[in-house]
């Protein structure tokens, strides 16, 4: 099952590639996998919790806010948003309200604009 703010298959395997080798040639302790610290970088940016509220199942928030720092000095981020934007799946768009006027006519109800008030002080 898939939580909330995990990352899809498909959006996974569109950015895999970009992210550093998991395993560093010259060894060490085998690192968290990329997929799991993504999503766990998700979820705090999704849910606008603090760092030290990730869910313990994504592991040590520390480690989360480590890799998620070093991906930003390396560029990785930049990267990613970059091959991302190049072919926008339109999934969701915006429209940005204060561009958008409402035609002349549109103001108010037949007759025009109301010359009632709505309510507040003086409104009885």
């Amino acid at each position: 099952m898939m939580n909330r703010y995990e990352i899809r298959d498909d959006q996974w395997e569109a950015i895999k590639d970009l992210l550093p080798p998991e395993r560093k040639p010259q060894g060490g302790r085998p690192p968290k996998d990329h997929r799991q610290m993504l999503n766990a970088m998700l979820w705090v940016a999704r849910s606008g919790s603090p760092w030290r509220d990730l869910p313990e199942y994504f592991g040590s928030w520390s480690t989360v806010y480590s890799r998620f720092r070093r991906w930003q000095i390396a560029g990785i981020w930049d990267r990613i948003l970059e091959h991302v934007s190049a072919e926008p799946d339109e999934e969701s768009v915006m429209i940005d309200t204060t561009i958008v006027r409402v035609h002349q006519h549109g103001s108010g109800a037949k007759g025009g604009a109301s010359s009632k008030p709505l309510g507040g002080p003086g409104a009885d």
